[in-house]
């Protein structure tokens, strides 16, 4: 990308000023290379993403940003109902509510090396992974609508987890607003029989240990100290979050079209918060917010299980479930004033700061964890919100290390056997249904996590408390 055409703000923020139809600038955060490694695609589309009707201070990108699906991947934009804001599917993404749960073990390191490949090869048969992977649960139509309502909430009522769980998880693991009868059908169809799976993609269940500590304050109020052993969870809402942005996108470019929206790429479809379209959106991108919130909960329980049967000593407490992939109601001071806006987070992590009242007692004065994927067989971080955030970016940060490279790219310059086989020499062990889905998935075909976390904390979005790095993965 390149850099000629921004305005510096800071070491890590770059700005492009408004210009022809953008009603707010677009800002992008990054060093400058990790800018300029980014195609041009990522400030084209955050420049189209200032142009919508409603959108308030700026249009913003995450270090970790790339080329997406209307908005880019790493966007975020948040709009004001009470001037004609919209809500767009493309700015939520297909996989509604992709985020990531991380576990305590109470173990360590060498308390799972004995018994690393039992555990691997158990997990793989519990959590099924892959394209298409269907689980033991199948949800009759009731049961459905229960879930899409309830959400983690619903999967410990029927035996899945703790009540514990839910003052952990986002939104108390169930998210207000939903419709389950805005679901079609076929998004019900296709979801009866994937609860408590991973799906495919970058989706992973991973055994890791904590090989730094950066912050020990913060670590210790998160319950994380050098060599203890965590599990982070990393899924959706699987096909039924798919087929709902499906068909609203469909939707949307035709209400846009009603609602004399002017388009700059039809992939931004989208439509006023306040319509009908927009309302039915909103409560079916809200039941599958619930069930990715239901789908992490009964992954969680299976986990759990064979730890049980594995390491009877573990105790898999839970540290943070927090969803990348979002539109939320939020509150937020824009020129002095409180407003209500439809916070829009495709590929970008919530990250409230220290002393938000949503934020759960025990967390509260550190702030929210906001947990960071790495690719398979990196490092992963577990970083905290900050307070400056709020203004910086309607308190959100990155969400993983970013593409580098295409799928069909990572195919051609590796192989999944070999990527396998290196992997367990460096004492990662890795089960996958697909070695063809490893090979998409290989650490070379991404950014450099480490780059993009210490971006995001140096530009202040989110502060650093731990590395972690792979023992096991299960991978989708």
């Amino acid at each position: 990308m390149d850099l000629s055409r921004f305005s510096r703000l800071s070491d890590t923020a770059w700005q492009l000023e408004p210009r022809g139809d953008m009603r707010v600038p677009a800002i992008i955060y990054g060093t400058a290379e990790l800018i300029s490694q980014m195609d041009d695609k990522v400030a084209e589309q955050a420049t189209n993403v200032a142009t919508l009707p409603g959108i308030v201070q700026a249009s913003y990108a995450m270090p970790d940003a790339h080329w997406g699906y209307g908005f880019p991947i790493g966007g975020v934009a948040a709009f004001d109902p009470d001037e004609g804001g919209v809500i767009s599917a493309g700015g939520v993404g297909f996989d509604v509510s992709c985020g990531v749960r991380t576990l305590h073990t109470g173990l360590a390191r060498q308390d799972i090396e004995a018994v690393k490949r039992e555990l691997a090869d158990a997990l793989f048969a519990t959590v099924p992974a892959g394209v298409g992977s269907t689980g033991r649960i199948h949800l009759q139509d009731q049961q459905m609508t229960e879930m899409l309502d309830g959400g983690a909430a619903w999967a410990v009522s029927q035996g899945y987890g703790e009540n514990t769980d839910l003052d952990r998880t986002e939104e108390r693991g169930r998210m207000a607003g939903a419709d389950p009868h805005a679901v079609s059908e076929l998004a019900r169809k296709r979801q009866r029989k994937e609860m408590g799976t991973l799906g495919s993609g970058n989706h992973y269940l991973e055994v890791q240990h904590v090989t730094e500590i950066y912050d020990e304050e913060t670590a210790r109020t998160f319950g994380l100290e050098g060599g203890a052993v965590v599990v982070s969870i990393h899924c959706g809402s699987r096909g039924l979050g798919h087929q709902i942005g499906t068909e609203f996108l469909r939707e949307m470019a035709l209400a846009a079209e009603e609602h004399g929206i002017h388009l700059p790429d039809r992939e931004l479809a989208c439509a006023p918060i306040r319509s009908e379209v927009g309302q039915r959106y909103l409560g079916a991108m809200r039941s599958a917010i619930n069930c990715a919130l239901a789908n992490r909960q009964i992954i969680t329980h299976l986990t759990r299980q064979v730890f049980a049967d594995v390491l009877p000593a573990a105790q898999l407490g839970l540290l943070y479930d927090v969803s990348h992939n979002t539109c939320k109601t939020e509150r937020h001071v824009i020129d002095g004033r409180e407003r209500e806006l439809y916070v829009h987070r495709k590929g970008a992590t919530r990250a409230f700061g220290p002393g938000h009242p949503q934020l759960p007692a025990a967390l509260r004065d550190a702030g929210q964890p906001v947990l960071i994927g790495g690719s398979m067989g990196t490092a992963s971080y577990i970083l905290a919100g900050t307070r400056q955030a709020e203004d910086l970016s309607f308190s959100s940060a990155c969400h993983g290390a970013g593409r580098a490279m295409s799928r069909h790219q990572a195919t051609r310059q590796w192989r999944g056997r070999a990527l396998v086989d290196e992997l367990a020499a460096r004492g990662i062990v890795i089960r996958s249904p697909s070695l063809r889905g490893v090979a998409e998935e290989a650490p070379g075909a991404y950014k450099d996590v480490a780059e993009v976390v210490q971006a995001t904390h140096e530009a202040g979005l989110a502060r650093l408390v731990a590395r972690v790095e792979p023992l096991v993965c299960i991978k989708g």
